[in-house]
């Protein structure tokens, strides 16, 4: 469902991406081409600052949000997720919030109030608030990351990792595809 915020704010997709119909999308967005927004995905532009001021969400091309996963911003600050990005089942991104290219966002992660560098890992289970990751950082399953100290402990995204990344992104590409073929069968 695409739906006006209060403010009147109507979500920008772009012809080429695909968005499942029990999808969310509320307000300031702009969903890029080639973009894969799955079932039951929740994004919400709706919240203004003091002055009724609002930034957009804003979703990178050949981007894919996946099933359960909510986006959504305090106060009108800016969520942005970069291209080629994964953001994988049931994970939130709640800005202000920044999240670089070909980074992978795995299942049940909570970013907050962060910057995640292009190149990054953020495995399963996940919590980063309040801190900027390099570029290139892998964040294994179920770390809490609230400071750049607590980066300093982090090793850097192995092959493996980044192969990963790129199969999921490249296996939601394709989805795209598939359903903008059948789009008129449910």
């Amino acid at each position: 469902m695409i739906r006006r915020n209060p403010r009147g704010d109507l979500p920008v997709v772009h012809d080429t991406a695909f968005v499942d119909p029990t999808a969310i999308l509320c307000g300031h967005i702009i969903v890029g081409e080639n973009v894969f927004i799955g079932p039951y995905a929740v994004i919400r532009a709706d919240e203004v600052d003091d002055n009724g001021h609002m930034e957009p969400i804003v979703i990178g091309a050949h981007s894919n949000i996946q099933d359960g996963v909510v986006i959504h911003s305090k106060a009108g600050g800016r969520v942005e997720i970069g291209e080629h990005t994964s953001i994988a089942h049931r994970s939130i991104v709640h800005g202000p919030c920044a999240v670089g290219d070909r980074v992978f966002i795995g299942f049940n992660s909570v970013l907050f109030n962060c910057v995640v560098g292009a190149g990054s890992v953020v495995r399963h289970n996940s919590v980063v608030e309040g801190c900027s990751v390099p570029d290139g950082f892998y964040i294994p399953s179920t770390c809490n990351i609230h400071s750049d100290e607590e980066l300093a402990r982090i090793e850097r995204v192995t092959p493996d990792a980044a192969d990963f990344s790129e199969s999921v992104a490249q296996a939601n590409h394709e989805l795209v595809k598939g359903y903008k073929r059948i789009r008129n069968e449910f």
